[in-house]
C-alpha cells in the first residue's frame, strides 16, 4: 500500500488537554472519532482518526468491506500489526492495539506520521522541481539511505525481512527522520512464501524491486533479498530511474533475472554519480545472493566511509 501522507501539523491545543474528566473511559471503538480518508489498497482501508481518550489523532487500518471475511486476509493484517508492533525502532511506525469494532471487524492502530515520500523526491528531482535539487542534495539521500539500512539491520537481528522496500515505502519526515513503512508482506525467517509460486503477490514484493530470488519463487529468501532492493532504491537516487523497467511486468522479470542493470553513471549523464558509490549499488544488485554484500551493516558502512572522506574534500 503506497501511502499519501499530507504535510499537515497537528498540533496541540488546549482543548485536547484540559478536557473536562470524563464520567466514564471506554477502550472500544467507540473512542475513535472524526474519521478522515488516508489511503486505499488494494485491500485494506487507512484512515485517520481522533483518540477522544488521549486527544491526539491516530492512524486505523482495516480490511476493505469486500475481504473482512477472508480469514487469509485477515490472517495477514494480524500477522502485519503484530510483526510491526514487535519492531521498536525509530525508523519503524509504533503500533497502539489490535481491536475489533463495533461491527467485529478487526484493525489495528498505528501512529500518525506526516513527511513525504522518496518516491515523490525521486520524481520532483527528475523534474526539476522548485528547490528540491537544493533540499535534496546526495548527502542528504544517502542520510535518509543509511537511516532505512539501519531499520533493516535492526529488523533482520529481529529475523524478519521486510520484503517489499521501494522509495513508495520510505517517509522523510519534516526534522530529519527517515521511516520504513508498510510491512504487510514481511516474513520471519523460516517462514516459506504463500499460495501459488506463479502468483507475484504470493512472493511478495513490487515487481520493479524485486530480487531475482523472489521473481524466480523461491521458497525461503533470506536478508540478502532486503539488501538488492536496498540497490534498487541506491540506483534511483543516483540516476533518477529504475534500473530494471521493462515494457510490462514479464520483461521487468526478465531483466531482473538475466541482465546487469546500466551503471546509473550511464544511465544518467546529466547527474554526476561518484564511482565509488556506483560500485557498492552495482555490488548489491548482484544476481547471486552471495554475490552481494552478506549484511546490510557492510553496506552502510561503505557508505559512510565514503561521505566521511566527501565531506573532508568539500565534494559533497
Amino acid at each position: 500500500m503506497s501511502w499519501t501522507v499530507t504535510a499537515e501539523h497537528d498540533g496541540i491545543y488546549v482543548s485536547d488537554i484540559e478536557a473536562e474528566i470524563p464520567p466514564y473511559v471506554t477502550n472500544e471503538f467507540s473512542k475513535y472519532s472524526h474519521p478522515r480518508h488516508l489511503a486505499r489498497g488494494g485491500k485494506a482501508d487507512v484512515r485517520v482518526y481522533k483518540d477522544t481518550n488521549l486527544g491526539r489523532n491516530v492512524v486505523v487500518k482495516m480490511l476493505r468491506p469486500d475481504f473482512r471475511d477472508d480469514k487469509k486476509e485477515l490472517k495477514r493484517l494480524l500477522r502485519e500489526a503484530r510483526i510491526t508492533a514487535q519492531l521498536q525502532h525509530p525508523g519503524t511506525v509504533p503500533v497502539y492495539e489490535i481491536g475489533q469494532d463495533d461491527k467485529g471487524n478487526f484493525y489495528f492502530t498505528m501512529k500518525k506520521i506526516a513527511g513525504e515520500t522518496l518516491f515523490d523526491v525521486i520524481l520532483n528531482l527528475a523534474k526539476k522541481k522548485g528547490d528540491y535539487e537544493e533540499r535534496y542534495s546526495l548527502d542528504r539521500l544517502l542520510n535518509v539511505f543509511t537511516q532505512i539500512c539501519d531499520t533493516l539491520s535492526y529488523a533482520h537481528t529481529r529475523g524478519v525481512i521486510h520484503r517489499d522496500v521501494k522509495p513508495e515505502n520510505i517517509l522523510i519526515g519534516r526534522f530529519g527522520e527517515s521511516t520504513l513503512l508498510d510491512w504487510g508482506v514481511a516474513k520471519v525467517w523460516g517462514m516459506p512464501n504463500e499460495g501459488d509460486d506463479d502468483d507475484v503477490l504470493s512472493r511478495g514484493g513490487t515487481p520493479l524491486y524485486m530480487s531475482p530470488e523472489q521473481v524466480l519463487g523461491h521458497r525461503l529468501i533470506d536478508e540478502r533479498t532486503d539488501i538488492f532492493s536496498m540497490g534498487v532504491v541506491l540506483y534511483e537516487m543516483l540516476a533518477l530511474r529504475e534500473p530494471f523497467r521493462g515494457r510490462d511486468v514479464r520483461a521487468t522479470f526478465d531483466r531482473i533475472v538475466t541482465q546487469d542493470p546500466v551503471p546509473p553513471s550511464k544511465a544518467n549523464t546529466e547527474r554526476f554519480v561518484p564511482p565509488a558509490l556506483e560500485r557498492i549499488c552495482l555490488k548489491a544488485l548482484q544476481k547471486e545472493p552471495e554475490d552481494r554484500y552478506q549484511a546490510l551493516r557492510a553496506m552502510s558502512n561503505e557508505i559512510f566511509a565514503f561521505r566521511n572522506e566527501a565531506l573532508l574534500r568539500g565534494s559533497i
